[in-house]
């Protein structure tokens, strides 16, 4: 489970784990001997099954590490998440502090927390001389799993498009149009744009109110007219898109909840009525800077709800595909994780 290789710098700097998933294509040999020359073997941890993550959960709590880091995308930051803070409540400890290395596909925590692509090992060497802060991030449940944002409908469509496509072209000499953004966009292309342009309506959707009071936003993120009480509706009708985030970004600098930090102990609540789609490739860059508004276009404030559609839609948790679901429960977790932060002290990762 555990990498070799020191290095000083590191070894003198707060002790941390760094958990890699060894099945990841960005986990390589090539970033393997960079990390291992930077890590002490034993703080490396390499999981190949659930097995392994489960038990390197249990001995990152047991050893009692303040910071781990997670080296992958925003799926993998979730899986560790989840895992480990299961493993801190069920020994009744203190959970660690995060860290991302920015090694994935999508990396919207790392977005927020400074850490770009392919500076893992700056990141780490920030850390260990003391050039990062810190902040808190609170998070949501999708269908009781924590994450800091989820999706279902035509966005979680994308990601299962993107999955297809890679599978498709992964071997051959097209890969580099399956991978990273560019794949996204090939896949919404190809596959997801024009099934939804051939459907006749949009999904009929209810999303109602299971928590605090909520609040419809303008597209300011102002609030706007009275409160959505427990147990109202905060929408009925068509839906291609109902997502919530804690964090502003989806990965690759789409700000898909620009609200999202604004109001602390709500998520933003995005709902994607009836959009065209040439409209949305239209104002692509408004949507992708958060600055999109549209009548079918509706954010809320909201602790908690639940979203029906009248058939099973695709969904995403943390940009992983999770099936087809009529019916999720979206709402604040209440609990928090404390990040490794370089825009906190100015070491943005470039």
């Amino acid at each position: 489970m555990a990498g070799g290789g020191t290095s000083q710098a590191f070894v003198t700097g707060p002790r941390a784990a760094v958990l890699l998933n060894a099945n990841a294509k960005q986990v390589n040999g090539r970033v393997r001997d960079a990390l291992a020359r930077v890590v002490p073997a034993e703080d490396l941890f390499f999981s190949r099954s659930a097995e392994d993550a489960n038990r390197i959960a249990d001995a990152v709590i047991a050893r009692g590490y303040r910071t781990v880091f997670t080296g992958g995308g925003d799926g993998t930051f979730v899986s560790w998440v989840n895992r480990i803070l299961d493993h801190a409540q069920r020994r009744a400890v203190p959970a660690p502090r995060f860290g991302v290395l920015a090694l994935g596909t999508g990396n919207a925590v790392a977005e927020v927390v400074g850490a770009r692509r392919a500076c893992h090992l700056d990141a780490l060497r920030a850390f260990s001389n003391g050039r990062a802060g810190s902040r808190r991030l609170e998070l949501l449940t999708c269908n009781g799993r924590r994450t800091p944002f989820a999706g279902i409908g035509v966005d979680a469509a994308v990601v299962n498009d993107y999955q297809w496509l890679r599978q498709r072209l992964g071997d051959t000499s097209l890969r580099p149009l399956s991978t990273g953004i560019a794949g996204y966009f090939v896949a919404g292309a190809i596959r997801t744009a024009p099934r939804v342009m051939l459907e006749r309506r949009s999904t009929y959707c209810e999303v109602v109110n299971i928590g605090a009071a909520a609040h419809r936003l303008d597209a300011a993120g102002r609030p706007v007219g009275p409160a959505i009480r427990h147990g109202e509706l905060l929408y009925a009708g068509p839906c291609m898109v109902a997502a919530a985030g804690t964090v502003p970004f989806y990965g690759f600098g789409l700000k898909a909840f620009p609200f999202a930090t604004q109001r602390p102990g709500s998520m933003q609540l995005r709902l994607m009525t009836e959009i065209g789609v040439p409209t949305v490739l239209w104002n692509l860059p408004r949507l992708w800077s958060g600055r999109f508004s549209h009548p079918g276009l509706l954010d809320f404030h909201a602790e908690r709800v639940t979203v029906t559609f009248e058939k099973p839609m695709p969904l995403q948790v943390g940009g992983d595909a999770e099936g087809w679901r009529e019916q999720v429960a979206l709402g604040m977790s209440g609990e928090a994780v404390e990040l490794v932060d370089f825009r906190a002290r100015g070491e943005l990762l470039n």
